[in-house]
C-alpha cells in the first residue's frame, strides 16, 4: 500500500540536514557566492556529520544512506545554498561508478579514504565537444600493456580543482560509438594531468568547476572499473541514481524562493493591500506551492525505485526535468513578485534564480530528459 510519509528515521535525517543547513550555509551562502571560494569550512564540517558520502557502504566508511535519504538531505542543502550542496553531492555521485562496478580491492583503495581522509572526487565526462552526445567523446584510452595512456580534454567539471580522484571516462574501441567507452580511476598526482582555470560562472559559485587535461596520462589497467566497454552503462547508472537527488535540490531551492516571495507578498502593500491579496499573485504563488509538490514527489519515487531496485531511467529523466523546468519558473516568478527589489542582490531571491538555471543544463539538459522519456514511450 502505498505511503507517503517518511519513516521516523528519515524524518530526524531531514531535521537534522535543515538545522545544519541553515546554520552552517545560509549564513555564508552570499559570501560564497560573491567570492566564488572553495567554502572549506563548510565542507568539512558535512564530512565530520555525514552527509559528504552519504552513499558510500557503511563497510568503507560511508553513510550506507539510499537514494530517497540523499533527495531528503540534497532538498534541505540546496535550500540554502544549491552552489555549496552541489560540491558536497558530486563526491558522492563521483564515487557512485567504483560502488556500482569497482572490484573489492578497488573499494578499499579509493572509497576508504574519501570516507577517512575526506578527499574529494570528481566525475568526468563533458569535453568541449561533447556534452550531451556521449557517443562523441574523443578523451582516448590506448592499451600499453598492463597500463592505458590517456589523452584528451574535459570541460566543466565540478569540483575539478579541489579533486583527489577524477574518474575519467575515454573510448578504447572509436569504432564501437559508445559502447567502446571505459571508465578509469585517476589520481590527481598522476604525471600529464593538469586541471585549468576556474571557471567564473552566472549561477552555483561555491561549487568550483574547471577544464581538465589529460597528456599522455599512464594509468595502471588496475584502475580501470569494470571491463572494457563498460564506460556508457556506468554513465548512465550513475546518472539514474544521482538524478534524483539533482532534482529534490532543484525543489529545495524553488522552495526557498517561493518562501521568500511568499513573505514578501504578505508584508508588500499596494493599493491599499498586501500583495498577496491581489489574485494575480496569489495564483502565482498557488502555481508554485503544487509544481513544487509535484517536483518533489517525482523526485521521491524515481529515488524509491533506485533504492528497491527496480528500473527507474524514465522516472529519474522526469523528475530530473520536471524540477529542473519548476525551479527555473519558481525562482523567476519569485523576482517578479519582489519587483525591482528582486533585481538586487540585497535580496535573496536574485541569486536563487541565477542558481537553478544550470539544473536545467548539468547531468543531462532538459531537452536531453525528454530525449530519454520519449524513447521509452
Amino acid at each position: 500500500m502505498l505511503s507517503f510519509k517518511l519513516s521516523p528515521e528519515e524524518d530526524s535525517l531531514r531535521s537534522l540536514a535543515r538545522e545544519f543547513a541553515n546554520r552552517e550555509l545560509l549564513p555564508v551562502a552570499a559570501e560564497y557566492d560573491r567570492s566564488g571560494d572553495v567554502p572549506w569550512p563548510v565542507i568539512k564540517k558535512a564530512w565530520e556529520i555525514g552527509f559528504l558520502n552519504m552513499g558510500v557502504p557503511e563497510e568503507y566508511g560511508g553513510g550506507g544512506q539510499g537514494i530517497l535519504s540523499g533527495c531528503l538531505v540534497s532538498e534541505e542543502l540546496a535550500a540554502a545554498c544549491a552552489g555549496i550542496s552541489a560540491t558536497l553531492a558530486l563526491t558522492d555521485l563521483a564515487c557512485t561508478p567504483i560502488i556500482l562496478a569497482g572490484t573489492a580491492e578497488q573499494k578499499e583503495r579509493w572509497l576508504r579514504p574519501v570516507c577517512r581522509e575526506m578527499k574529494m572526487v570528481a566525475f568526468c565526462v563533458t569535453e568541449p565537444e561533447a556534452g550531451s552526445d556521449v557517443a562523441a567523446l574523443t578523451t582516448t584510452a590506448r592499451r600499453d600493456g598492463d597500463s592505458y595512456i590517456l589523452n584528451g580534454s574535459k570541460q566543466f567539471i565540478t569540483n575539478a580543482s579541489i579533486a583527489d580522484y577524477f574518474i575519467v571516462f575515454a573510448t578504447t574501441d572509436k569504432k564501437k560509438g559508445h559502447k567502446g567507452l571505459s571508465a578509469f580511476v585517476v589520481e590527481r598526482t598522476a604525471p600529464g594531468l593538469a586541471v585549468g582555470k576556474k571557471e567564473d560562472k552566472m549561477g552555483q559559485r561555491a561549487s568550483d568547476t574547471a577544464s581538465v587535461s589529460l597528456s599522455d596520462v599512464v594509468v595502471a589497467a588496475a584502475n580501470r572499473l569494470g571491463a572494457e566497454g563498460d564506460g556508457f552503462r556506468l554513465i548512465m547508472q550513475t546518472f539514474n541514481r544521482s538524478r534524483p537527488g539533482v532534482a529534490a535540490a532543484a525543489v529545495g531551492l524553488g522552495r526557498a524562493a517561493m518562501e521568500h516571495a511568499l513573505q514578501y507578498a504578505k508584508t508588500r502593500v499596494q493599493f491599499g493591500v498586501p500583495i498577496i491579496l491581489h489574485q494575480s499573485i496569489s495564483f502565482m504563488l498557488a502555481d508554485m506551492q503544487k509544481d513544487l509538490d509535484a517536483a518533489r514527489l517525482l523526485a521521491w519515487r524515481a529515488a524509491w525505485l533506485a533504492d528497491a531496485g527496480e528500473k527507474n531511467s524514465r522516472e529519474a529523466a522526469m523528475a530530473k526535468a520536471f524540477a529542473a523546468d519548476v525551479a527555473m519558473r519558481v525562482t523567476t516568478e519569485a523576482v517578479q513578485i519582489f519587483g525591482g527589489y528582486g533585481y538586487s542582490r540585497e535580496y535573496p531571491v536574485e541569486k536563487l534564480m541565477r542558481d537553478a538555471k544550470v539544473t536545467q543544463i548539468y547531468e543531462g539538459t532538459a531537452q536531453i530528459q525528454r530525449l530519454l522519456i520519449a524513447k521509452t514511450l
